[in-house]
Parts: structure tokens; C-alpha cells; sequence
């Protein structure tokens, strides 16, 4: 494993922008967009996870880090919820929905792996 210079390193902050972008795509379109309220949430949702792994990156204490990663994986969890809200109000159809949970589900275990990285590996 390489050492990691930068946020924009960390496999989990590529994969919730990569989410964030998913996100932002469902929700351009149709009654998706003029749902302002769940529209809102879900974007902010999604920023709150890359953010989150951005801002615990560059506190450069593995305590503090541990705890922004633990709000990223919260924010995941947060979307994923919302993407059922999403699928019920018929927003997303089936396919985009799985797409999206598989998505979270990725982002929040990568993330998971890195809290149990620093709170195990020594230094």
C-alpha cells in the first residue's frame, strides 16, 4: 500500500465522488428535480461524505480523521435511506436505485476499512 499524499488519494474519496456525481445526475432530471426538499438532501448527503473524508484527511490527527470518517460512513447510510424516498416517490426506477445502494454500500465498507486501518495500525 502506497502512502497517501493527498485526500484525493484515498479509494473511498474517489468512490463518494463518484457517488456524489450519481447523485447529482439522478436528481437533474424530471419530478426528481422539482422535489427540492429530498433533492436538497440527498446532494448534501453525498457532498457530507467526500467532505467529511476531505476535512478528517487534513486535520492530520488519526483520532480526529477516525471521527470524520465515521461521519462519512453516517452520511452514507443517510443517502441510502433517502434512495428508498427516492424510489418510492417513483424519482429513480429499480436499475438506478440498485445502482446507487450498491454504491453507498461500497463507499461506507471502504470507508469502514480505513477506521479500522488507523485504529489498528500502529503510529
Amino acid at each position: 500500500m502506497s502512502t497517501i499524499q493527498r485526500f484525493e488519494d484515498i479509494e473511498s474519496w474517489k468512490a463518494a465522488r463518484q457517488l456524489t456525481r450519481t447523485v447529482y445526475d439522478l436528481s437533474t432530471h424530471g419530478e426528481f428535480a422539482k422535489d427540492f426538499s429530498l433533492r436538497d438532501q440527498m446532494r448534501r448527503a453525498a457532498v457530507s461524505v467526500m467532505s467529511n473524508i476531505a476535512e478528517g484527511f487534513e486535520s492530520r490527527t488519526r483520532n480526529l480523521f477516525a471521527d470524520y470518517l465515521g461521519r462519512a460512513k453516517a452520511s452514507c447510510g443517510e443517502l441510502r435511506a433517502q434512495a428508498y424516498a427516492a424510489l418510492d416517490a417513483n424519482y429513480i426506477d429499480q436499475q438506478q436505485f440498485d445502482t446507487l445502494v450498491n454504491m453507498c454500500i461500497l463507499c461506507s465498507k471502504q470507508i469502514h476499512g480505513f477506521i479500522t486501518y488507523l485504529k489498528t495500525k500502529p503510529g
